[in-house]
Formats: structure tokens, sequence, C-alpha cells
């Protein structure tokens, strides 16, 4: 490289083989952005407060989502907010906490760093469907989460400061259908 910058291989497309040269830094970047994302969801998992989720103070996961309810985005979402998970909260509540904790571990770790990303835009459009409309939000926001999940799912920033990276080559040679797996969700 004419620039003097240090070169790495960092996958930008799919496929075991699909690199190409670009800039160490550029794998740094994906990889702050991958470990920031994933701060950013164990983080807001403070306050999806079990055993009610918020329901009994109108806080919380209870009051986020109700705002889907009161300030519809798409009028089946809202309805499906109103009729299936505000009243079983108390089981959906869990699912939804273990699910962003998850996704945020992941992501920190940077194993199944794809995968995880696809969890991470279809968290991203439930929240934002829920709350877009709703006073003083920053729709902003949810459109620039979504787009940094994007990113990683193209990148494969986990394969830079992530297990992705340091197990990849192993399942890479594995002939088996858990390793096969693995090397697309990598």
């Amino acid at each position: 490289m004419s620039d003097g910058a240090v070169s790495t291989s960092v996958p930008i497309a799919t496929g075991p083989s699909a690199t190409v040269q670009l800039p160490s830094s550029t794998g740094a970047g994906l990889a702050v952005l991958r470990i920031a994302l994933g701060v950013l969801w164990v983080q807001n998992a403070g306050w999806k407060v079990p055993p009610d989720f918020g329901r009994s103070g109108d806080r919380g996961l209870y009051f986020w989502a109700s705002e889907a309810v009161e300030y519809p985005v798409v009028a089946p979402y809202s309805w499906f907010v109103e009729t299936v998970f505000l009243p079983q909260l108390a089981i959906v509540g869990w699912a939804v906490l273990l699910a962003e904790v998850a996704l945020g571990a992941f992501l920190v770790l940077g194993l199944a760093t794809r995968a995880w990303a696809a969890v991470g835009i279809i968290q991203t459009t439930a929240i934002a469907l829920s709350v877009l409309n709703a006073p003083d939000e920053w729709h902003w926001g949810y459109i620039l989460m979504g787009v940094g999940h994007l990113v990683l799912l193209l990148s494969a920033a986990g394969r830079t400061w992530g297990i992705d990276g340091l197990l990849r080559p192993v399942w890479v040679r594995s002939p088996g259908r858990v390793a096969r797996l693995m090397t697309v969700l990598s």
C-alpha cells in the first residue's frame, strides 16, 4: 500500500475464502463497532426488570412496548403488542431480556457475529416499531443501530478481536455440519 498503512486480510463478503486486503484500521473499526453495539444491548437490558418488567409502575419494558399501542407506527404491529405481547409480558419479557443479553454478549465476544447481527437488526426493528412515533423519540438512533448491525452482518466483524477469528480456521478445515454452519455464521 502506498500510504504506508499496515494491511490485514479482513473478510467483507460471504464464503470461506472471501477476503480482500484492507487497512488494519478497518478491522479494528469494525471490532470497535461490534463491541460498542454489544455493550449497548447489555446496558439496555438493565431497564427490563423482572418479574413484571415495569407493568406495576408503567415503566421499563412495559412502558416502551405500550408506546406501540399509544403511538402506532404500523397498525398490525400495534395490534400484536396490545393483544399478545403486553398480556403475556411476564413470559415475553423474559424472552426479550435473555435475547438482548445474549445479543450483547455474543457481539462483545465476537462469536457467531453475523447471526447475532441479524438478531440485532430484528430487535432494533421491533423497538423502532414500538417507539418511532412516540413524542421526543429520536428516530435516527434506530436507523443508526440498524445500519450498525447491517455493517456487522456484511463485514464478518467477529473475525477481528473476536472468537470468530480464532476458531474460523478450525471451522473451515472441519467437515462437520456444525463447523460449516459456524463458518457461515462467523
